[in-house]
């Protein structure tokens, strides 16, 4: 059974999961607990209520109800969610739901997602197969009145085109969609940064360049990139960790394409050790929104995090790799461009 970062399983216990990878065991689907049945909750589906969880209280619950959707990976020293095949009801597809929502746009927030499909496909030359809509629209949990939209691009390349669209069009005054205000800025910088590697007006500039996000009639919506199927490659288990210690480093960014996807990836050249171990550095990697999109291709940067060697496990080959964003605030780790004056 195969699932894509943005699909959501739908399990027998009436728990929905947001899948988080491309490569799942043989017996699971590796995913993280969103919504749970809950009679004071404020979403609604199917005459029942439910209510979004966060990472504590997703993991309070599965350790108190369902320790069966907890499992030893071998890659983390923390148990990973994951929920058992036998316990999947359906897994909920970003493409399909867009097909019928396009059929049945019956209210305000489904019309303005069509919207968004519709500029895509006229204005990027994305056909609709390569869409989809995640989040709470993806299970029915919305709210029509707050909710914002997730939005799937389906395919690297056509994500990129998706992005680098809307970016020269988020100020045509015709455009249906436009760019974000400044004080959405500084409310998503307080959530995201916890410390001084970067700046308000640092964090603003990364931001806005990354055209990654946007508003339809005042309404939040995210360009979501998820790797089409023949895209995705290796097993899950594939490869094995090692750390490496903490490293600091200059290099040169010879290919982005991935940087949107989850993990963001960069590969790198000409690089320099400014702290940490003297190791060869192939690629930078960041599991944190706030690096993914952040640099592009020919660009001069300096990234710290913790170096990790990975080696495949059937060909050898060995991979070291800086990850940034090894916990969730990212304390001290980074990917910013050498020389940025604003």
């Amino acid at each position: 059974m195969r699932a894509r970062t943005r699909d959501f399983i739908y399990t027998t216990d009436d728990l929905f999961f947001a899948t988080t990878s491309y490569l799942h065991p043989e017996d699971r689907i590796i995913s993280f607990l969103r919504y749970i049945p809950d009679e004071e909750g404020e979403r609604f589906k199917n005459n029942s209520r439910y209510s979004k969880v966060d990472t504590k209280q997703a993991y309070q619950f599965i350790n108190e109800k369902h320790p069966e959707y907890l499992f030893d990976s071998g890659v983390t020293s923390q148990k990973m969610m994951g929920v058992p095949l036998d316990k999947i009801s359906d897994i909920l597809r970003p493409d399909k739901r867009l097909q019928e929502i396009i059929k049945h746009p019956d209210n305000e927030l489904l019309e303005k997602t069509v919207q968004i499909a519709a500029f895509f496909n006229e204005e990027a030359g994305i056909p609709y197969k390569y869409m989809g809509v995640s989040g709470s629209i993806l299970p029915g949990l919305y709210d029509p009145a707050q909710s914002d939209i997730d939005f799937v691009i389906f395919g690297l390349k056509n994500h990129r085109t998706a992005v680098e669209t809307f970016a020269r069009l988020k100020n045509d005054d015709n455009s249906p969609l436009n760019g974000i205000g400044d004080e959405f800025w500084k409310k998503l910088y307080d959530k995201r940064i916890k410390d001084s590697s970067l700046s308000i007006e640092e964090f603003q500039w990364y931001e806005n360049r990354k055209s990654n996000r946007g508003t339809i009639d005042g309404v939040l919506f995210d360009i979501l990139a998820t790797k089409d199927w023949d895209e995705i490659k290796g097993t899950y288990g594939g490869t094995t960790s090692q750390p490496l210690g903490t490293i600091k480093i200059e290099c040169n960014i010879t290919d982005a394409l991935a940087a949107f996807d989850n993990p963001a990836r960069y590969k790198i050249s000409d690089v320099k050790i400014l702290e940490g171990p003297q190791l060869n550095v192939d690629e930078l990697a960041s599991f944190t929104h706030t690096y993914a999109g952040q640099v592009r291709e020919g660009e001069k940067v300096i990234a710290q995090g913790k170096m990790e060697k990975i080696t495949d496990k059937k060909s050898h080959a060995i991979t070291n790799r800086l990850v940034v964003g090894t916990t969730r605030e990212s304390m001290d780790e980074y990917i910013k461009l050498k020389d940025l004056k604003i």
